[in-house]
């Protein structure tokens, strides 16, 4: 079954999409802007087979032959843009599956839909041949693109398209999702919605996650051990990190929410708006021997190694300076 009511907050997006669908107004070109893993191809399915479905709802109908055929993904008139590249679509990739293609009707539906995921990939010379089918698009078609960073295409494909963006959605609706639908604990819950931020995919992602549970437990075992360590130890560990193919930045993440705990503990006394509640004696020790100062200067040494690794500094450098900074302080 997949149906709006499915997809979690995203309500403007939502009532978008179904006022549009509903009043015969839609558009031959959509960008959906939104996170990584935040819900985009699952919003681009449920708009494609509800736009196919023969029962004409402002919903998919998920029985007729149509919505059967999509939700196995064998709906021949809702096509997804696949590309050979990882890093890239090409030109190649854009003439031969949409350009070459959306001259020929709808096999068996009233229109023809093509979703293009990772829409951030597609070259300039990729975007100018999409542009030439953009401006004058058959009837029948609905291109979607889907993208984590809408500045990436040009602002010629921009204009031509709706933008709908999708907003981070409540921790409220994030938790409530996690603990209704996948049956995480509490406790468990509270954490995967500290990382998600408001990315519903990526907290169902962490929920299920055991490298993020083994990730989690490294990162604050070597915060709770680091004033003991030697610089060996501590070069061990970062070369443990590198084992992970969880990405860096959600072990900088996992550090850098230890640290806030300990300074809103230091401020509050309060444990209960902890993330990491059930290690309040390790958070306590924290926020007695660092100095508010301290604290800060570690959460600013997280950000730091952040911006360097994105900048393609050396790993092991930027991460030996951030934990000797956490030593220190």
């Amino acid at each position: 079954m997949a149906k709006f009511t499915d997809i979690i907050g995203q309500e403007q997006l939502k009532e978008h999409i179904q006022n549009a669908i509903a009043s015969n107004k839609v558009s031959h070109a959509y960008i959906i802007n939104g996170e990584r893993n935040a819900g985009k191809e699952f919003i681009a399915r449920i708009f494609a087979m509800t736009l196919q479905c023969e029962k004409g709802g402002a919903e998919p109908c998920n029985e007729c032959h149509s919505c059967k055929q999509a939700l196995s993904h064998n709906q021949p008139d809702i096509i997804y843009i696949s590309h050979e590249k990882p890093n890239s679509i090409g030109v190649e990739d854009i003439r031969g599956q949409i350009n070459n293609d959306i001259g020929i009707k709808p096999y068996s539906s009233p229109r023809k839909i093509y979703i293009m995921n990772e829409g951030e990939k597609m070259t300039p010379q990729a975007q100018n041949a999409l542009l030439k089918t953009l401006e004058e698009p058959p009837e029948y078609a609905v291109i979607l693109i889907l993208t984590d960073n809408v500045e990436a295409l040009l602002p010629t494909i921009i204009s031509r398209c709706v933008v709908l963006n999708m907003k981070p959605v409540s921790d409220t609706l994030v938790k409530k999702y996690l603990m209704e639908e996948l049956g995480v604990p509490d406790y468990k819950a509270n954490i995967c919605v500290a990382f998600a931020r408001g990315n519903i995919g990526k907290a169902k992602l962490l929920a299920s996650s055991e490298e993020f549970e083994k990730v989690k437990e490294e990162a604050i075992t070597l915060v709770k051990y680091i004033n003991d360590m030697e610089i060996n130890e501590i070069v061990k560990a970062i070369k443990k990190i590198m084992e992970y193919k969880l990405d860096v930045n959600d072990y900088l993440d996992i550090l850098t929410v230890w640290y806030r705990d300990a300074l809103l503990y230091k401020a509050t006394k309060d444990v209960n708006s902890l993330v990491f509640k059930n290690e309040i004696q390790q958070i306590r020790k924290v926020a007695d021997r660092s100095t508010y100062e301290g604290i800060e200067t570690i959460v600013k040494a997280l950000q730091q190694a952040r911006r360097r690794l994105e900048a393609n500094v050396n790993f092991d450098l930027t991460m030996e300076l951030m934990l000797l900074t956490i030593k220190e302080n």
